[in-house]
């Protein structure tokens, strides 16, 4: 089950969200020393964070920004300060959802089930690895040979589409389709353009036969 982290400094609050994220079936870790957060953070890996603004010693705000530098953790911020310009704020630096205390319980369990659905999907891999190439789809980079290059938006579409269909001779026609249902424009005088300034990069990585032509049947990784 998820693992909800509960930092919140008055115990009342804690208790009452502790009790209703376990009731739901949740696993709930309540922070009681408000020293090294970030380190239990980082101890207790949990799926989501309730965080409040106003904590002893470092407020929510920082908190929340000394996060996001290397965490991608969703933060919901329960907090008793209603502004527009609290909210604005704390979503800018990082927040992933803004409640104001007293709190609606279905409201506040509706938008942590939101959250960690949306959470899972955003976990999946952002990248593709097959036969000694990764393709980071977030980056736009490939990777072989501890080398790293650039890939333009078109290349990227290629060839991500022939790695998920590695194995398998893709057509041109195929490849054309799968660009244009991504709103991407081209033709096939195009594809062959592409094809070749791809092949010429995953030859500087040391792959010049990465991407093979089937002699009228298209092209297979």
């Amino acid at each position: 089950m998820p693992k909800i982290m509960i930092i919140e400094d008055d115990r009342a609050v804690r208790e009452e969200l502790t009790l209703l994220l376990k009731n739901e079936g949740y696993i709930p870790i309540p922070v009681t020393s408000f020293q090294d957060i970030v380190q239990q953070i980082k101890e207790d890996d949990p799926d989501l964070i309730l965080l409040d603004l106003g904590l002893p010693g470092q407020d929510g705000l920082s908190l929340c920004a000394e996060l996001r530098r290397d965490s991608n953790t969703p933060i919901i911020f329960v907090t008793s300060r209603n502004s527009t310009a609290d909210e604005l704020l704390a979503l800018s630096m990082g927040g992933d959802d803004y409640i104001c205390k007293p709190y609606n319980i279905p409201l506040l369990l509706t938008r942590i089930k939101v959250i960690l659905r949306r959470s899972s999907l955003k976990a999946e891999p952002d990248y593709t690895e097959i036969n000694g190439l990764r393709l980071n789809l977030a980056k736009g980079t490939v990777t072989a040979n501890n080398m790293t290059i650039c890939l333009t938006r078109n290349e990227i579409q290629i060839l991500a589409h022939l790695m998920a269909h590695a194995g398998e001779i893709v057509s041109r026609a195929d490849l054309i389709e799968s660009l244009w249902n991504s709103k991407i424009y081209i033709d096939d005088n195009t594809l062959s353009v592409n094809i070749t300034r791809l092949r010429n990069k995953l030859d500087e990585l040391g792959l010049a036969d990465y991407i093979k032509t089937r002699r009228g049947l298209g092209y297979q990784i």
